[in-house]
């Protein structure tokens, strides 16, 4: 018999519903990809790379331009020092790069503060490195960590603390008092950070991402994730990095090299050349505002309440007074009969039910009108 190292694991409710959404031909909300054409010019450095015969292996870390250009970005945007020959490593997206961090830092029986609801690949990353998930819920409705609670689980045990912020699936943003008592109790008690930011330029109303980086006690002992495929537009290339000091990232390359060794090459040649201009990143969050603001006035005379997020382009609607049905549930008879997806939250959160469903508002403005029309209709 099997003894299987992921016994509890189900199909991720990503490929639920998006297989759902496609056997009933509905509009699909729920799989946070972009609907839109990737930026022509982006394709077509891609293209070159190709003809250019940018084909095989890149380095190990990955292209030097790519690293040096990333290692610029952090200065300009957080005042923080990456050496790009030590302290960066191009990854296979974000997902890969969290993966890596934990088998490299984490041994077993190790516990690893989770707050939930949570991405779906953190607590098995913790759990392939024979470590445990330590899961924290998040103060509801707003989404706020309770430090107290960390406080609280935190002994001799606790090897790393995971946050991600912009959060999804709330949209919740950290603030700078959230990122000082992290700090402090990252220092106290000697604990590695993983800092998951994704979207990291999909920001609204003015807030300002606040990075690991930005915070020198943090930045000596976190690893940060982020993602191309968020914030190009090209979720399918699976490109991201990490970053972390020198004595973090030698650990992450041993395990790096020999799971993946490194990234496509022709991707990263078109990233690399696409990147030097900043607008293309910096006006990332006014693009998807102004998208999030569609979705929220299209549907404010709706029944369903919410609070606008902070970031991500991701938006929960509560629909506690429209139906009682737990969200699995509602979400099911959404697509089915109403031709409409989304994520149900309880599947992130052990079961807790704040009737909550997730939308994803990174769409065409035809479709976030089109889903607006059915929500109405409820």
């Amino acid at each position: 018999m099997l003894n299987s190292k992921l016994p509890n694991t189900k199909d991720s409710i990503f490929s639920i519903m998006s297989n759902l959404a496609h056997k009933n031909n509905a509009l699909n909300l729920s799989q946070g990809f972009p609907s839109f054409p990737v930026d022509t010019i982006l394709k077509d450095y891609h293209t070159a790379a190709i003809k250019n015969n940018y084909n095989q292996y890149a380095p190990m870390a990955g292209v030097t331009f790519l690293r040096e250009s990333i290692s610029l970005k952090m200065l300009k945007l957080h005042q923080a020092n990456y050496h790009p020959g030590n302290e960066i490593c191009i990854t296979a997206g974000a997902t890969q790069a969290i993966f890596t961090a934990i088998q490299a830092i984490i041994h077993s029986g190790d516990e690893v503060i989770v707050f939930t609801p949570a991405y779906d690949s953190y607590v098995p990353a913790i759990q392939m490195a024979g470590g445990i998930a330590i899961e924290i819920p998040m103060k509801l409705p707003d989404f706020n960590i309770d430090w107290q609670k960390v406080i609280d689980h935190i002994n001799d045990k606790t090897a790393m603390i995971m946050i991600n912020s912009p959060h999804n699936p709330s949209g919740k943003m950290l603030n700078h008092d959230d990122m000082i008592q992290l700090e402090r109790l990252a220092v106290q008690h000697n604990l590695i950070v993983l800092s998951d930011e994704v979207y990291e330029h999909i920001t609204f109303d003015n807030n300002a991402h606040l990075s690991a980086a930005r915070y020198p006690e943090l930045k000596k002992r976190s690893f940060i994730t982020a993602s191309f495929g968020k914030t190009f537009h090209v979720t399918g290339w699976k490109t991201g990095y990490c970053l972390a000091p020198a004595y973090l990232m030698k650990e992450f390359y041993k395990v790096h090299q020999y799971l993946v060794f490194s990234i496509n090459h022709p991707a990263q040649i078109a990233i690399a050349n696409y990147i030097q201009e900043e607008s293309r990143y910096l006006e990332l969050a006014s693009f998807y505002q102004r998208k999030r603001d569609l979705f929220l006035n299209s549907i404010k005379d709706s029944k369903f309440s919410f609070d606008a997020s902070q970031g991500t382009y991701f938006q929960l609607l509560d629909y506690a007074s429209i139906t009682d049905e737990n969200d699995v549930a509602f979400a099911r008879r959404l697509t089915i009969d109403y031709k409409i997806a989304a994520i149900p939250i309880s599947v992130f959160m052990n079961g807790t039910d704040p009737k909550m469903l997730r939308f994803c508002f990174a769409k065409e403005d035809h479709e976030i009108i089109k889903a607006a029309q059915i929500l109405n209709s409820l």
